[in-house]
């Protein structure tokens, strides 16, 4: 049996009278939405509740699924301790989950459980569905710093785990909008607040659910948003069927933007297939990439993509310009996947014979060395996008207004510690910034002297 429904809701413990004191009031228009929400539920009489929560336990490569019969919480923290929850869990379907992702070798469990409270964008939506309607059991599931296709593509899982129960099934995408809406908010104001908050009501008005995907990860961040991956969640679970949509509410009254919708699956539709959809346009744009880069590109790709077939080192082409093969220099080589870093490790100077040398090295050591991900598989090489950056001699600067982040590469030392952060990134604006991002990356407390030095870089794509 399909999911019979989803609603994305937000989680403001102020909506709870408990804990608003009146406050409240002033969302009154949320509340109202919320309750339909919770008699909508009530008449779809659902055995299981799947809520989706940014506030339960989350990890940056593992989505976390509450473990055991059942869990306890209160909004103790937020001043009403009265206002108390015990939930049993739906340890079946949970069970089936956690099979579908061992067996298609996905991160998710139920492991690493630190807290077993419940959470407070667990919580409200409870709140409400609780007064209307009890007669059913919970499964928590916790978000990830993972891309989004993978959220997708767990909703799909998740999907596919009720259909093999035959569980009666809502799932509830908890998560609140931008938070940075307002001046005087608690978070203060940012362009991309408003901007989010009109662009996700659109696309969920609409159930337009394949652009989800297209929001960029740093304009998320930018505009503070909280919910996003639990409604990409919801969608993956719906994905193949048509959906039938609407949104009831937006406030952005305190700051931050409270959205609720509801979305109900109807019969198969193969142009809703949007996880199949947005991959074939990666893969199609990273082909154009290929197709337009240079030399020191197409070096980079064909080294990492040997060493990931067949485990060997290519040796340096016969056929490549003298600039590579009679010029030595400091490489990085960068890789990104779905506009995400995939890894990223170069050398500050020279180490190799050549700069092919340099660059065939590094683009090994990239896909496979860089301690932050997990080596590159031969299943990604074809979304790839590659970028080398070349460096020129470093100098030692004695002074922050010397650097220019959209100009210069930054190298901060501290004794043996070192520290570079390339120039022209996405997100470092400010030479402050890009300082202390290389302090961080070489250990170097923010508070620490340290010495400068700056470089140029010839960037290939």
């Amino acid at each position: 049996m399909p999911i019979l429904a989803g609603f994305m809701v937000p989680h403001p413990p102020l909506i709870v009278p408990a804990v608003g004191r009146g406050g409240e009031e002033e969302i009154a228009e949320t509340t109202k939405a919320y309750e339909r929400v919770a008699d909508e539920i009530a008449e779809l009489k659902p055995e299981t509740i799947i809520i989706t929560s940014p506030h339960s336990i989350m990890y940056a490569d593992y989505f976390h699924i509450s473990p055991k019969d059942n869990a306890k919480g209160s909004f103790m923290n937020f001043g009403a301790p009265e206002v108390r929850f015990r939930e049993e869990y739906d340890t079946d379907l949970v069970e089936a989950i956690c099979d579908l992702a061992y067996e298609n070798d996905f991160p998710a469990g139920t492991m690493g459980e630190r807290d077993r409270s419940l959470d407070h964008g667990t919580m409200v939506p409870l709140y409400f569905i609780e007064k209307k309607y009890r007669d059913f059991r919970l499964v928590r599931i916790g978000l990830s710093g993972l891309p989004l296709t993978d959220h997708y593509k767990f909703g799909q899982m998740i999907a596919k785990a009720v259909e093999q129960t035959g569980r009666r099934v809502v799932i509830v995408a908890s998560g609140d909008l931008s938070h940075k809406l307002q001046d005087y908010g608690p978070y203060g104001y940012a362009p991309e607040g408003p901007e989010y908050d009109s662009r996700i009501m659109d696309v969920m008005g609409r159930g337009a659910f394949g652009e989800l995907l297209d929001f960029g990860e740093g304009f998320c961040d930018r505009a503070a948003e909280c919910g996003h991956r639990s409604f990409v969640i919801m969608a993956g679970a719906m994905d193949g069927r048509a959906v039938k949509a609407e949104t009831y509410s937006h406030q952005d009254v305190t700051g931050v933007g409270y959205g609720i919708g509801s979305f109900y699956p109807g019969e198969p539709d193969e142009g809703r297939k949007f996880l199949d959809e947005y991959f074939a346009q990666e893969e199609k744009k990273a082909a154009e990439l290929r197709e337009g880069e240079d030399e020191y590109v197409s070096l980079a790709r064909r080294s990492l993509e040997t060493y990931i077939r067949t485990g060997r080192r290519m040796a340096v082409p016969e056929d490549l310009p003298a600039a590579l093969t009679e010029t030595q220099a400091g490489a990085f080589v960068s890789i990104h996947k779905e506009g995400r870093l995939r890894g990223c490790i170069g050398t500050i100077e020279a180490t190799r014979d050549s700069l092919a040398e340099e660059i065939i090295n590094n683009a090994v050591s990239a896909s496979t060395e860089d301690p932050r991900f997990p080596a590159i598989t031969e299943k990604e090489l074809k979304y790839l996008e590659i970028n080398v950056d070349v460096l020129g001699e470093p100098e030692y600067i004695y002074s922050m207004e010397q650097l220019d982040p959209k100009k210069y590469g930054v190298i901060v030392s501290k004794g043996y510690r070192r520290g570079l952060l390339l120039p022209d990134l996405e997100g470092v604006d400010t030479a402050e910034q890009q300082v202390e991002i290389a302090k961080k990356k070489a250990g170097i407390r923010p508070d620490e002297d340290v010495k400068l030095q700056r470089f140029e870089v010839i960037r290939h794509r």
